[in-house]
């Protein structure tokens, strides 16, 4: 599953995240220009590679996503982003129309178309099941059996996230779920959170394909989301959460056996070298403050689709516009018909005039 999230700037405080929370350092300014996630799900296991492009002022930020189970965390391969890009890219195709339009010949302007596992009640409120330094993160991964606590070991454990994150957090904590922290920051001390971060890997046992988004309602600005599938069947979303209507922009199987067009080992390493059905969805959050729950996807028809790119192009024969001809030989056999009434009625014979019958003297 691939996730695109595309977001505007935003002021500290600020929040973002197609799955989590996001905030710079005090007095920053950070905005995510794209978050990318892959998600591949085998029925049992579920695997979340993320990247996040990033700019501003701020030298460090943090960030928070919720799991339903114990998770791993390691590097990503930045090659799979590039790879999936190529493999669910539009089709360009073109179509023609007969009559011109704006930008064809005779007329002047653009006529370019487009289509377009849970902790025990005698656990501490905070349980730090591990913490590494990967790359530019500080991950942290946390089980939680109270939202107040988990805030307050955040704060001081360097992880500056929204105020309200206690409420947020607390339907997740009434399902028992764990966290992964992750703080962003460059190796270098002076430099600023800029361009595409290294990605990162989470993998966690679920038995249902689920995707945090609760936690989205905390952002600040409108959320695109974009979301791409990896598991044994098309898979779509089982409600908008908030959002506008899901839309399905890719569907299509992916068979390690067969020859590809392009590279695809990073997607076959992802998948285990196994079939899957790759579901690209597109989803629209103008609202955040409205999403409601997490997005869980649901197997859906193998129906393959793919989204195509058009280029409107006038229809032309022999390089002239076949406009052209057909109204010339509209005009001419127009012409040739009033020519050949005119002269029939030329040469059709006049009849003589009736006799004229005098009538006879009065008496």
């Amino acid at each position: 599953m691939l996730l695109s999230l595309q977001l505007g700037s935003l002021i500290s405080p600020a929040y973002a995240c197609g799955c989590g929370a996001m905030i710079p350092g005090r007095q920053t300014h950070v905005s995510v220009d794209r978050e990318t996630s892959v998600v591949d799900w085998d029925g049992r296991t579920e695997q979340i590679v993320m990247r996040l492009t990033v700019r501003g002022d701020a030298a460090d930020a943090a960030w928070i996503m919720p799991v339903p189970h114990r998770a791993s965390v390691e590097l990503g391969d930045r090659a799979l982003f590039s790879e999936l890009e190529t493999l669910t890219a539009p089709v360009p195709a073109t179509r023609h129309h007969f009559w011109p339009r704006s930008g064809d010949w005779p007329f002047a302007g653009s006529g370019d178309g487009a289509g377009a596992s849970a902790p025990s009640a005698a656990a501490p409120p905070v349980k730090v099941v591990g913490r590494e330094q990967l790359g530019p993160f500080d991950v942290a991964r946390l089980a939680a059996t109270d939202p107040e606590a988990l805030q307050t070991w955040l704060k001081q454990n360097g992880f500056a996230l929204p105020e309200r994150l206690a409420t947020a957090v607390q339907p997740y904590v009434d399902q028992k779920w764990e966290y992964v922290a992750v703080r962003l920051a460059p190796r270098d001390e002076d430099a600023l959170l800029l361009g595409d971060l290294d990605p990162l890997r989470l993998r966690f046992a679920s038995s249902r394909l689920v995707y945090p988004m609760r936690l989205s309602k905390l952002a600040s600005t409108p959320q695109s989301l974009g979301l791409y599938v990896l598991a044994a069947h098309r898979m779509e979303p089982g409600g908008p959460i908030g959002g506008e209507a899901p839309r399905v922009t890719y569907a299509e199987k992916f068979t390690p056996s067969a020859p590809p067009a392009t590279s695809t080992e990073a997607i076959r390493k992802l998948a285990g070298d196994r079939a899957v059905f790759i579901t690209a969805i597109e989803q629209s959050f103008p609202r955040p403050e409205l999403i409601d729950g997490d997005h869980e996807l649901h197997a859906a028809s193998d129906t393959p689709y793919r989204t195509m790119t058009y280029r409107n192009e006038l229809l032309t024969v022999g390089g002239v516009p076949a406009w052209v001809p057909t109204v010339l030989g509209a005009v001419l056999a127009a012409a040739v018909a009033a020519l050949s009434v005119t002269r029939s009625r030329r040469r059709r014979p006049v009849p003589p005039p009736p006799p004229v019958t005098v009538p006879p003297p009065l008496a």
